[in-house]
């Protein structure tokens, strides 16, 4: 029989394919500030440990100490605000799997590095009441990979770390479960390769969404 009681998952790139979206706003800010736009490919390099970092990787030398460093993080937030969901879907096989997970009485909870009012927006949109919580950054809590997040939303959840497994796509994500004292279960189709996850220490891999149920089971 599982022991597990409850599933949280990363939003970017593990339940969701944002990149696109983030692309298109990370390139916006910086155009409006006359500077280069980045490729898809080094925007998917650059997401995972929040905006702030995003549009710090995103900018010309000297990142976070450019002199347009704040107008385009503004305007970032502005335009994702208003454009986060005109490309993005879950990816396929997703919703199944959540479906399946809830039927047997699984909770399963959203943590992510996205800003707070974002990730609870997508959580609500895209997944209704699927989630129990969604916890996005807040400047009461460290980010990820510190595992304040997981904290929050297994508390919301009422549910213990023995209990609970993560699920992501990126070394972030594997050395916050570590940091959280929970398994994690990393997963393929997002922002990081295979290589870099199994580097970062990922003992269990997820090539395809119905992978976590065989995983689980196992854990």
């Amino acid at each position: 029989m599982m022991k597990t009681k409850a599933v949280i998952w990363d939003l970017d790139g593990t339940l969701l394919n944002t990149l696109d979206d983030l692309a298109a706003s990370t390139n916006a800010a910086l155009e409006a500030n006359g500077l280069p736009a980045r490729t898809k490919d080094e925007v998917r390099r650059f997401v995972g440990n929040g905006i702030h970092k995003l549009i710090e990787r995103a900018m010309p030398e000297p990142g976070a100490q450019h002199p347009a460093f704040q107008a385009v993080l503004d305007c970032f937030i502005m335009h994702y605000g208003e454009h986060s969901k005109d490309h993005t879907a879950p990816y396929e096989g997703i919703m199944e799997v959540l479906d399946t997970l809830a039927a047997q009485g699984i909770k399963l909870a959203i943590v992510s590095n996205k800003i707070d009012f974002a990730v609870k927006e997508l959580s609500r949109d895209y997944f209704g009441r699927r989630m129990c919580s969604a916890v996005g950054d807040d400047p009461s809590r460290r980010k990820k990979p510190a595992p304040d997040s997981v904290f929050e939303a297994m508390l919301q959840m009422d549910v213990t770390a023995g209990e609970t497994v993560y699920v992501g796509d990126s070394d972030v994500d594997v050395m916050t479960a570590r940091n959280a004292g929970i398994p994690c279960i990393a997963v393929t189709w997002g922002f990081r390769s295979e290589e870099s996850l199994i580097e970062a220490g990922a003992c269990h891999i997820a090539r395809r969404p119905e992978d976590i149920l065989s995983l689980l089971a196992q854990i």
